[in-house]
């Protein structure tokens, strides 16, 4: 498996530092929070898009994926939420990048089955988009479709090979599902996986790889177990806790987890 990191873990650092630590600290890929605040971002014009994704050749470090925040299952009309889409993939394609994210976002007041037809025709139009683009859209096991099996209510029906599913392992926890259960929901659909840790349920500030609770070592066994071979990207949450640790002290350890982890697995 190959590793990467999210720049949410260092909001509004430069590409060029953000790529030296990927290179200092022996991850494979960086995955780009996709917003303003952010140097890459859907904003950009050709000639910054050219530049960005000539660092990371130069660097010899992959963009993993553009990580939106379109909201596929939200209330509304169906437009805004598709141009959104398309602008990250557009995104993606210049940048080189494989994946982007999108959440699911359903509304409170919507049924189940109401969020789940939404967000299954607007990935399945956004589908025919990614795929003339060559990228793929990544569901995220996130807020209304918070595990494996929610996520499978709107990618079964898609039923397109450029929609698949992004597996954040906390939100699968906090939903109650075991990682052998999320894998057997998601795997025929999996672009890869966001690995994390925090003290409790409660209390989601993030922490170094190993030192909370989310089931880690399990989700690696899962994975190695069937074969998997695709990315573990590291989402620290630092731009949503500012008195977290900074990342960059974190990540020659947490690659070494990572590695240890995939080592015992293997």
């Amino acid at each position: 498996m190959k590793l990467a990191f999210s720049t949410l873990g260092v909001p509004g650092l430069p590409l060029t530092d953000v790529l030296g630590l990927a290179t200092t600290h022996g991850y494979h890929g960086v995955e780009l929070r996709a917003h303003p605040e952010e140097p890459v971002h859907p904003g950009l014009g050709p000639d910054e898009r050219a530049a960005a994704a000539a660092e990371f050749r130069a660097a010899g470090v992959e963009p993993l994926g553009v990580a939106g925040y379109a909201r596929v299952a939200a209330p509304g009309d169906d437009e805004p939420v598709l141009a959104e889409i398309r602008g990250l993939l557009d995104l993606a394609r210049d940048l080189g990048a494989p994946y982007v994210r999108v959440f699911p976002g359903g509304g409170t007041g919507q049924s189940a089955e109401e969020t789940d037809a939404t967000a299954a025709r607007r990935l399945g139009a956004a589908a025919e988009y990614a795929a003339e683009r060559g990228v793929s859209i990544l569901l995220e096991t996130h807020d209304s479709h918070r595990t494996g099996a929610d996520a499978m209510r709107v990618l079964g029906p898609v039923g397109h090979l450029r929609a698949g599913a992004l597996w954040d392992v906390m939100h699968t926890w906090l939903g109650g599902e075991q990682p052998s259960e999320t894998y057997a929901a998601l795997s025929p659909h999996l672009g890869y996986v966001q690995v994390k840790d925090i003290a409790s349920a409660e209390d989601t500030t993030p922490l170094a790889l190993g030192a909370g609770v989310l089931p880690l070592t399990e989700v690696v066994d899962v994975l190695s177990r069937h074969g998997w071979d695709g990315w573990l990207c590291w989402e620290y949450e630092k731009r949503w806790y500012e008195a977290a640790a900074a990342l960059p002290e974190l990540l020659g350890q947490g690659r070494e987890h990572l590695a240890r982890l995939l080592t015992d697995a293997a």
